[in-house]
């Protein structure tokens, strides 16, 4: 029986109808189902919101919780709250409503005081919920204004081109930040559908770069994989990768000097995202203050490859 490719965690399993393993986004390509609100983490969903869903979430908690104690208020008796027992049905809410939002902050104007015993009971709880809510909001901002995130810059296409004497799979990346990545390390995996005695499974094989690690990211890297007799890659035609549905799986890694943490980028390239016989054009330059100039918008600029004998097959 053969022997089936390693699982890097993505299943050799082929079931069809698969866009691609990593998305646009980066995150691998899985919806769940079957989930509950148990399994809903409010620390990693805040975490995770985008911005302006952190900040509707945010401000709506603070409105709605309001609003709630601003009724209980009201069925306590307004007469109960010092200060607010004037004016229409209307201002009486909005005094509830805005002596609430005081005393959810702690803040305490003076102007509207609880009276009694069941009123000063709620006021009490609810001064010791707003501590609480307050230093947890303070704790989601944190994290996610200290959460490291790299923000890379790839190509838009990847390109088969001459290397030395043969020839290459090359992508190029770049830090779209100012901050320093160090000892930044990329790994391709190239994905294909193929045929075996069990039926259609997925195959994944490690792709040998010319170079896995570069110390510095200042400028762009081109990640190039050199195909000769002992890549994957030795003999496909453009119709051999469209057949297999060739993936293209990177992962790269590196060290933020900023916030002293590793972080990680995942992309993909698909086998219609390969431009042959091509090769990137520079992107960046010196000024005339002698300074270089990165420039992000040329990344995916390529030009024809001069002396590409073949664009359609790679050598083999």
């Amino acid at each position: 029986m053969e022997k089936p490719s390693f699982d890097p965690g993505f299943t050799t399993t082929y079931r069809g109808g698969l866009s691609r393993i990593i998305n646009s986004r980066g995150q691998f390509n899985v919806r769940r189902r079957g989930t509950s609100w148990r399994d809903v983490h409010p620390y990693l969903f805040m975490i995770n919101a985008k911005w302006w869903q952190f900040w509707l979430l945010i401000f709506g908690g603070f409105a709605v919780a309001n609003l709630i104690f601003a009724i209980i208020y009201l069925k306590i008796g307004i007469q109960y709250l010092q200060g607010a027992d004037t004016g229409t049905a209307l201002d009486r809410f909005m005094s509830a409503f805005f002596f609430s939002a005081q005393t959810f902050t702690t803040v305490g104007y003076g102007r509207i005081s609880p009276d009694g015993f069941l009123t000063s009971l709620v006021a009490s709880l609810q001064a010791l919920l707003g501590l609480m809510a307050l230093a947890i909001g303070t704790g989601l901002l944190f994290g996610r204004f200290s959460r490291p995130a790299a923000r890379l810059a790839f190509s838009g296409q990847m390109v088969v081109a001459p290397y030395q004497s043969a020839t290459s799979l090359q992508f190029r990346l770049a830090n779209r930040r100012s901050n320093n990545l160090m000892e930044v390390e990329a790994r391709m995996m190239l994905s294909t559908v193929e045929t075996s005695e069990q039926g259609m499974l997925r195959r994944y094989k490690y792709l040998t770069l010319e170079r896995q690690q570069v110390q510095f990211l200042p400028l762009t890297w081109t990640v190039v994989h050199p195909i000769d007799e002992t890549s994957p890659l030795w003999g496909k035609t453009r119709e051999d990768l469209a057949q297999q549905q060739a993936e293209f799986l990177i992962l790269i890694k590196g060290f933020d000097d900023t916030f002293f943490q590793t972080v990680h980028v995942r992309h993909s390239y698909r086998f219609e995202e390969i431009v042959w016989g091509a090769r990137f054009a520079p992107a960046f330059e010196p000024d005339d203050r002698g300074e270089m100039v990165l420039d992000l918008g040329k990344l995916s600029e390529i030009t024809p490859a001069d002396n590409f004998a073949s664009p359609k097959q790679l050598p083999g």
